[in-house]
């Protein structure tokens, strides 16, 4: 279609030539819009009257801008464009980074045609997927004007970006996934897995699973999962059993899946009950126990596995064959959960997880496909709301628009993931739904939030 070409024909320029985007296309994009409405697109919630948002004010001893040396394209000449950096690995050593930097570079592209800001100026940045080149192309951005950076993907890479952006005042959106960089002018606009727990647990507790295991990766997600998860317990009053952990090696998860499941106890305590029931002669009791491997339930009634793809495949067959029963304990999932491969384990079916509600994002997926050719990864979204939000931020041209006030609005922002709102921490909070595994695939048990507002009762 005419709209796939020449979107595809602008990417290819801008990765060829470090050529910087702008499309003035007011009219043709989907309009932004605020509360109120099921999103299409990315709406800003406007800012409640009735409660104040503390606002930092940028550092007094700001260098002075040489702002001669600012981007303005030939066809800008005569305006004042809003200079939006986007910083993603392009030329990243290993292919699949690489793709993804695409993806998410076609993403962004995607969200300014749609959104109609012929003032936006999106300036793409190679980062090359390293430390130093993320410093050097936000360096060249902050030269050349950037008001506001999106990105880098990586924690090695925001780490060095965020220093340099705050000093000259400039916020980053960032799409790590590591909490650790988040904070000062540097937010995250990625799918951490705190939100994912968070929800699964508060929709399990309200359910009456009362008693509650995981069994975790010996990872630093792992470990976010797991402070995450105690966490949540905690502040809902909930019971914690025991959480067992596991090395990357498919066979050394056998021993901590085999503790988990009291497998050793409940299987002595079998070999107990038949030999009383042996001496006192009840041969139907002892019939009825025959082709079982234990005896008793496990402690708890609901189980967290932090694990997705092949290793899921790995991890969760462990559990019903040291026997935790799924038909008795419910098997809940993080947001790796999201994926369509899910749906083939047999020892997840019925488990629960919480993710993105689907709609929007389907919606984005397809026009998506339309514009490119192609089924965009997941994280794909991420770029494409950093740059819708922008947008819709950007009310002039010459304005302060990206304040910390403006980034923190309190009832947040909706987008192709549904609503989101960045915390003063950095950090983000979403608003995700809740999916049952089927063979069919994920179906929706409990629908995502339309709003951050405490329900009205």
């Amino acid at each position: 279609m005419m709209v796939s070409r020449a979107v595809s024909a602008l990417l290819s320029a801008a990765r060829s030539s470090s050529l910087f985007l702008s499309l003035g296309l007011a009219g043709t994009g989907l309009a932004l819009s605020g509360c109120g409405q099921t999103p299409k697109d990315v709406q800003v919630t406007p800012p409640p009257g009735e409660r104040p948002i503390a606002v930092t004010p940028p550092p007094a001893d700001l260098p002075k801008l040489d702002t001669g040396s600012f981007l303005t394209p030939p066809h800008m000449e005569g305006r004042e464009p809003v200079r939006v950096a986007l910083l993603l690995p392009l030329g990243a050593s290993q292919s699949n980074v690489r793709a993804v930097a695409d993806a998410l570079a076609n993403a962004g592209q995607m969200a300014l045609f749609e959104s109609g800001n012929a003032d936006i100026l999106l300036m793409p940045k190679d980062t090359r997927g390293t430390e130093a080149g993320a410093a050097a192309a936000a360096e060249e951005a902050l030269r050349e004007g950037a008001e506001i950076i999106l990105g880098p993907l990586f924690a090695h890479s925001v780490s060095a970006v965020a220093p340099l952006a705050e000093a000259r005042g400039v916020p980053v959106i960032a799409f790590s996934t590591d909490s650790n960089v988040a904070g000062g002018n540097t937010y995250l606009l990625s799918f951490l897995p705190e939100d994912s727990v968070t929800r699964i647990i508060d929709y399990a507790g309200l359910q009456s699973y009362e008693t509650f295991a995981a069994f975790l990766p010996q990872t630093a997600y792992g470990e976010r999962v797991r402070a995450a998860f105690l966490q949540a317990l905690s502040a809902r009053a909930l019971q914690i059993d025991r959480v067992e952990t596991y090395p990357a090696d498919a066979q050394a998860m056998f021993d901590p899946a085999r503790r988990l499941a009291r497998y050793d106890e409940r299987r002595a305590a079998l070999r107990a009950e038949k030999a009383r029931l042996k001496e006192a002669g009840d041969t139907a009791a002892l019939k009825r126990l025959e082709g079982r491997d234990t005896i008793g339930d496990v402690p708890f009634d609901a189980v967290l596995l932090a694990a997705g793809g092949t290793e899921l495949k790995s991890a969760a067959p462990l559990l019903p064959y040291f026997d935790i029963d799924p038909r008795k304990v419910k098997f809940l999932g993080t947001g790796l959960w999201d994926d369509p491969s899910t749906r083939l384990e047999p020892a997840v079916q019925g488990g629960w997880y919480a993710a993105p509600p689907r709609e929007a994002r389907d919606a984005f997926s397809a026009r998506y496909r339309s514009y490119f050719g192609e089924t965009p990864p997941l994280i794909a979204s991420l770029s494409y709301d950093a740059v819708s939000l922008t947008s819709a931020l950007a009310r002039a041209p010459g304005e302060d628009d990206f304040t910390r006030e403006a980034l923190l609005i309190e009832d947040g922002f909706a987008g192709v993931d549904g609503i989101f709102r960045f915390l003063p921490d950095g950090t983000n909070e979403r608003g995700l739904a809740v999916f049952e595994v089927q063979s069919s695939g994920p179906v929706l048990i409990d629908p995502a939030p339309a709003s951050f507002r405490p329900r009205a009762f």
